[in-house]
């Protein structure tokens, strides 16, 4: 009974912490985008400083050579920190145009099949949609960069509100169920098979 209580304490105290998340995510979703961009910028710059740190303290007495590659990893997760808006934004760019591109290359292509074969107009509605998608990521790359973070926020509050209330109403039937006493094992014997 106790592992139990231990346990559902445990959950609810996990539910509490997908909740707040969610809530944090819905109500700053620009920020959680920089926060992983210095995030991700951390990752570049601890094993790109390690590696160098190491270079100096050893690689120069064994002959290794200088990690080049640590250092641009080091300066770019820096740079990531330091500037993780203009990364945000020059991304969102870069999607943005793909985006463009991929639509009206794709509509290019069905008007030049529609030359020779009957091409219904439906088949332009999803083309048509990837360029307005696209158009939209360069008129506003941070709305768009966002909307993720907003889904993501409204699943861990939805799992965090459900899970506790599964929780409380675990908790209440566990508590109102009666106590079984451990059944004694009875030993016995084999019997012989039938021939």
């Amino acid at each position: 009974m106790k592992y139990i209580m231990k346990t559902m304490n445990q959950s609810i105290v996990r539910c509490i912490c997908f909740i707040l998340v969610g809530v944090l995510l819905v109500a700053w979703p620009e920020a959680a985008i920089l926060y992983l961009v210095i995030a991700i910028g951390a990752m570049f710059l601890i094993p790109g400083l390690f590696s160098v740190i190491t270079y100096l303290l050893r690689g120069r007495k064994i002959g290794m050579p200088f990690p080049l590659v640590s250092v641009g990893s080091a300066l770019f997760g820096f740079c990531l920190m330091v500037m993780p808006a203009f990364f945000v934004s020059i991304l969102m760019y870069v999607l943005g145009v793909i985006l463009v591109f991929a639509g009206i290359s794709q509509i290019v292509h069905l008007s030049s099949v529609k030359k020779w074969t009957l091409v219904p107009g439906g088949y332009f509605v999803i083309p048509i949609l990837i360029l307005i998608a696209g158009l939209i990521v360069l008129l506003n790359p941070f709305a768009a960069a966002s909307v993720p973070f907003l889904i993501l926020g409204a699943g861990s509050i939805v799992y965090g509100v459900s899970e506790l209330v599964n929780q409380i109403r675990f908790r209440k039937q566990e508590e109102s169920k009666p106590v079984v006493e451990e059944a004694q094992i009875v030993d016995v014997t084999p019997i012989d098979e039938l021939k």
